[in-house]
């Protein structure tokens, strides 16, 4: 398929799919090898102060049964932990742990990276733009923007 007819959305995908590859890969050589795609496609929708699992679920697009799964994964290799939610006793919050948050660390640099890589392709005035219409499409397309 010519790239002129592949939609913007596709497009986007490709980036971000090199992106997430890019960052797997450094997380993994950096030692963290016993963490999967899907189990990082979790980990990255925690917030800072922790999140609720049924919201990690909503937010990775998968029940809350598989959110679950790949949380006691995370938990069981040290990259989560479980704490009481401070705002509803009966609720738990997933929060990143040392482990995660070092693997977090290696993730961003190498996000940094890529971001450099764009931009020397692509010029500051092409980056600022194509930075400021994600963010302007982002207004109407995160549901989960707080």
């Amino acid at each position: 398929m010519p790239q002129d007819d592949l939609n913007v959305g596709l497009l986007m995908f490709i980036a971000y799919r090199e992106m997430e590859r890019r960052v797997l890969d450094a997380v993994v050589a950096a030692g963290f090898d016993d963490i999967t795609l899907a189990q990082a496609r979790v980990f990255q929708r925690i917030g800072p102060d922790g999140t609720r699992l049924g919201e990690l679920a909503e937010q990775a697009q998968v029940t809350k049964q598989t959110a679950g799964f790949l949380v006691d994964q995370l938990e069981r290799a040290g990259y989560v932990e479980r704490v009481a939610d401070p705002a509803d006793a009966r609720a738990k919050l997933v929060r990143i742990a040392e482990k995660g948050r070092a693997a977090g660390s290696i993730a961003g640099r190498t996000v940094a990276e890529v971001e450099a890589e764009w931009h020397a392709h692509l010029g500051r005035q092409r980056m600022d733009q194509l930075r400021e219409a994600l963010s302007r499409l982002r207004e109407i397309t995160d549901r989960y923007a707080r």
